[in-house]
This record gives C-alpha cells, structure tokens and sequence, in this order.
C-alpha cells in the first residue's frame, strides 16, 4: 500500500491529473448534450419509415430506439474520450519515472520490481475508478432529469441499464492498465501519449473501416462482428443497454478488455522486471 500511495503522489504533484480531469468532464458534459439531442429524436419515433432498409439493419434501429438502450448510452455518456485521459494516465504512471529520471531511486528503494509494476497498476485502476466516478455523478442526475421530463422514468431499475454502468467501470479499470502496458512498451512520454493517442482516435475508424469494407467484399456477415476485437469498440459494446440484433453480447466486449488487460499487465511486468532502466 505505500507503493500504491506513492505512485498516486507521484500523479497528485504534477498538474497532469487535474488537466485531463477537466476534460474528462468537459467531453462528458458535450458527449452527454450529443446523446440527449440523439435520444430526443430516437424516443420520439424519429426512425422513420424502415421499409426497404434490411431486415437485420431495421432490428438494430427500431433496438435503439428503445429506452433502456437510450438511457445507458445517456448514463455512460463520455467514455471514449474518458478512456483515452484514463489510458493516458497510466501511460504517465510509468513514463514519469524515466522523464523526470526517478526510475533509478524507485528501483533502489523496493528492489522487487514485480512489486512496483503491481503498485502501477493497481494506482492506475484506481485512477479509472476515479474518472468512472466523476463522469457517472455528473450523468447520473442529468440523464434522470432528461427521463423525467419525458416521463420515461430514470430506468434505473432495468438490468441492462445497470448492467452498462457497472460494465462502463470495468472498462475504465482495464484501460487504466493497457496505458501501463503501453507506458513500459514506449518509455519516452512523449513519444507514448502520442502514439497512444493517434492509435486511439485514428486506428478505431480506420478498423471500423476496414471490416466494413472486407464485410462487403466478401458478404461474410460474421466479418463485421470481428470489429469487437478492436479495443475502442468492445468497450463501447459493453455498455449498450440492450443487445442489438446481429451484433455480440455485452459479455464478449467484457472478454476482450479483460484478455487485452491480461497481456497487457503481464508482458509489461516481464519486460519491467529484465529492462535496464539506464
């Protein structure tokens, strides 16, 4: 626990945390009045007429339309760019050490490197946890004023609602450690939070991209579905309030972060342990 307690000092005595706090809340708070404007319009039979879209397409509209669906998209409103901060983050727990030179006295002081990478990783969950948290008080009220005023009710009491907003914590938890991971890959912190960021933002689109375009190619269905793999879309899977025709369960997006956070945690423990920090 002192490890822990010195590696959230080490975050608390730079101004980084505070700085990508703020824009968690300020994503969240524009994530959230996009998905209220979204949900306005799905709720009030804004679909349209479906007649000549596929039969499968028209399943995942008219399940969007839904209000349980809608309620947890407004719920965990702000994931992708509190994601990116949260991952960011853990890419700094460890990027730190090497950038302002103090990986050499953490060594010193707990030898048991093992020990300082379980320190790491636990402080950055911990730090998900956080973010989880700000973002989930400040979506909680709003998204139930939003639903009242529709006398929709805050379906708080539907299990896939709440469901989405426990799965939304895991999934800050997991990319807390992938930014770890990724710290250790890429010592330089400017060259990690870059990379790490180009990656997020570019690489989503550029796989959705390119699934749907091998989908089409070659008419395999199941092809599509492969877009869970891509970390950014799992977790977007799991938060949906209701599983939507033709695409995987919530626990599948859940599996892949976990199997991600495995790999993640356990080669940047090795590569930690046998990595001269010189």
């Amino acid at each position: 626990m002192n490890l822990v307690r010195a590696e959230l000092l080490k975050i608390r005595t730079t101004n980084t945390w505070w700085l990508f706090g703020l824009g968690a809340v300020l994503m969240t708070a524009l994530a959230f009045l996009v998905n209220m404007l979204t949900a306005n319009t799905m709720l009030d039979g804004g679909i349209g007429d479906l007649e000549g879209i596929n039969p499968e397409q028209a399943e995942q509209i008219r399940a969007q339309a839904d209000v349980a669906y809608q309620a947890a998209n407004l719920y965990t409103s702000g994931q992708f760019f509190g994601l990116l901060f949260v991952m960011l983050l853990g890419i700094i727990v460890v990027t730190n050490e090497y950038y302002h030179q103090t990986a050499t006295t953490t060594f010193l002081t707990t030898p048991q490197r093992t020990r300082v990478v379980v320190a790491k990783l636990i402080a950055a969950t911990g730090i998900g946890a956080a973010f989880w948290l700000v973002t989930t008080v400040l979506t909680i009220p709003a998204t139930a004023l939003y639903l009242a005023s529709k006398d929709l009710g805050s379906q708080l009491g539907d299990g896939g609602v709440i469901r989405a907003i426990l799965l939304n914590l895991l999934a800050y938890l997991l990319w807390g450690i992938f930014g770890v991971g990724f710290g250790v890959l890429i010592r330089s912190q400017i060259g990690a939070t870059v990379t790490a960021v180009v990656l997020y933002l570019v690489g989503t689109t550029a796989a959705s991209i390119i699934f749907t375009v091998l989908q089409q190619w070659l008419g395999w269905d199941w092809i599509d579905n492969l877009q869970v793999v891509v970390p950014s879309i799992a977790s977007t899977l799991m938060i949906s309030g209701t599983e939507l025709p033709g695409s995987p369960p919530q626990w599948v997006g859940a599996a892949v972060l976990i199997a991600y956070a495995v790999v993640t945690g356990t080669v940047g423990t090795i590569i930690m342990r046998r990595r001269d920090i010189s």
